[in-house]
């Protein structure tokens, strides 16, 4: 045994076996890692866990499954047509593509320096000024767990709303749809979500191959489906026509209250890195990766954003459908077939689903991280892992209880559910402004970077300049109610809840966490 005492892991044991063999390295290739691998995990202190069962088509894959990004333009169409109109929300779209293109590359980039589950926060921890790497760390901790698992059940409750139009759809007179109907729908589907995770997760790469192949071929199934069978708009009518459906002073606002659409349809791309630990060589495959799931689902999400507003996803009539679900009503006025209709929505139900449970992946990986830090309560037994069975499932059934719980307030008011949903863009936003912001005040200083395998070069201060700017302005408007002035029913009570659950954090921090939280940066060896 070596003793690590030079470094700032002081006291950090470094293990070989009876034939001088590091045992990291050892575990790491027993896990299905490579010696890369086994570096990376041994300088951030880490043991391997998890097992390495991605590769670079599964993780791909998996990015572009949880993105979903031209189902989403499908199903959130309705928020950049209410404000933006065709014009805003196919331009918007392009914009907000071309930015997350930076953003992405930014977080590929710190991806290959510290490739580790933890993702913003354990990069915010190495990357920050010292004299607040800690606390800085422990609160986007916070927010990116909680952006993560308040994402899972607004794909739940997406999941129920496609069911219950499908539903109303077969038979209008349906007593269906009611709050509670949706959040019973909402339990079965957290259920299925987590159950899969747990029980099926061996299986969860090949799936998302499989899942892949399906995702390109309903694309193209849509895309076929509504240009030969629906009418079409004229083209200077859907690339022209500004909409200010929320009466805000300027059609620049409306336009940029509108980007709920578009950040819904991009959200997430960090998702790979959560995954890190799992993926075979991740300091290399996982920054190509996110980049290339990013880049290729931009084309399909725009080319049907595209579609959809050309072939009569705008029409009022589509968008006010008593199926509370536009894409169905816009297939039906199309086909005029039930049958026809109720098929394509099976296609929709079943890539969102496993949209879900990528979300449900991503989540628990990062609520175990953190754990694994002692940054939340009952740290010790959220981040035990079962030997053999190589997934964090504990902190899954913290998902699974969290998501119960949010799904709950439905009950209640879909209005407050939408506006803890909608918590999920705001908290991953703010740890990508903090975790990039961290990298480019090192550039600016002139401090050198970690070793990395995928470089930005001397265009890295620019790109991160670009990112940091729309995700400045994204984080402000996605707190902006669809209409100025709004009655306390409408109002987008995510601000409030953001900035009381960030107070939370600074308070736990100083009251436990400042004594109970072990900093990444802590665990890492210099050398």
């Amino acid at each position: 045994m070596v003793f690590d005492a030079d470094s700032k892991n002081a006291g950090v044991v470094e293990e070989y076996d009876i034939g001088g063999n590091n045992v990291d390295t050892i575990r790491s290739s027993a896990m299905g890692g490579t010696q890369n691998d086994a570096q990376d995990m041994h300088r951030m202190g880490k043991k391997q866990e998890l097992r390495r069962n991605f590769r670079m088509i599964s993780i791909i894959g998996f990015v572009c499954i949880l993105q979903s990004t031209w189902e989403s333009s499908l199903l959130s169409a309705y928020f950049g047509l209410f404000n933006g109109g065709t014009a805003g929300v196919i331009w918007m779209t392009v914009i907000t593509w071309l930015f997350i293109m930076a953003m992405i590359a930014s977080l590929a980039e710190m991806a290959s320096m510290a490739p580790t589950a933890g993702g913003q926060y354990h990069w915010v921890s190495e990357f920050a000024p010292k004299s607040c790497q800690k606390s800085l760390s422990y609160i986007v901790g916070w927010s990116t767990s909680l952006g993560w698992a308040s994402g899972i059940p607004a794909c739940a409750q997406m999941l129920s709303g496609l069911v219950v139009g499908m539903a109303l759809l077969v038979n209008p007179e349906a007593q269906i749809g009611s709050l509670w109907h949706v959040t019973l729908i909402m339990f079965l589907w957290l259920f299925l979500m987590i159950g899969f995770n747990i029980f099926l997760a061996q299986h969860l790469p090949v799936a998302e191959g499989i899942i892949l192949v399906l995702h390109v071929f309903a694309f193209f199934a849509f895309l076929i489906f509504f240009w030969t069978m629906a009418d079409r708009s004229p083209a200077d009518e859907v690339f022209t026509t500004w909409t200010n459906g929320g009466e805000w002073s300027s059609m620049g606002v409306s336009a940029l209250v509108g980007l709920a659409t578009p950040l819904w349809c991009f959200i997430g791309p960090d998702a790979g890195a959560h995954m890190s630990e799992e993926l075979k060589d991740a300091s290399a495959v996982l920054p190509k990766a996110m980049i290339w799931a990013t880049f290729f689902n931009g084309i399909l999400g725009i080319a049907m954003m595209i579609t959809f507003v050309f072939c009569g996803g705008a029409l009022d009539s589509v968008l006010d459908s008593p199926t509370g679900v536009p894409v169905l009503q816009a297939v039906y006025n199309a086909s005029g077939s039930v049958a026809g209709t109720v098929v394509m929505g099976i296609f929709l139900v079943i890539l969102t689903f496993f949209a879900a449970v990528s979300v449900c992946a991503s989540a628990s990986r990062q609520i175990w991280a953190f754990a694994r830090d002692k940054g939340l309560p009952f740290s010790a037994w959220i981040e035990y892992v079962r030997p053999g069975w190589d997934i964090p499932v504990n902190s899954l059934l913290v998902c699974l209880g969290v998501s119960l719980v949010i799904a709950c307030i439905n009950f209640g008011s879909d209005v407050t559910l939408n506006a803890i949903v909608s918590i999920s863009n705001a908290g991953l936003i703010f740890s990508y402004i903090i975790s990039i912001g961290c990298v480019r005040l090192k550039r600016l200083r002139g401090e050198p970077l970690l070793a990395r395998r995928f470089s930005l070069g001397r265009w890295g201060g620019f790109v991160n300049d670009l990112a940091l700017v729309f995700l400045i302005v994204a984080f402000v408007f996605s707190f902006f109610p669809m209409t100025p002035n709004p009655a306390p029913v409408d109002m987008n009570w995510a601000i409030l809840m953001f900035g009381v659950l960030g107070i939370v954090a600074t308070i736990t921090y100083f009251v436990s966490a400042k004594h109970s939280y072990v900093a990444p940066v802590s665990l890492v060896k210099q050398d």
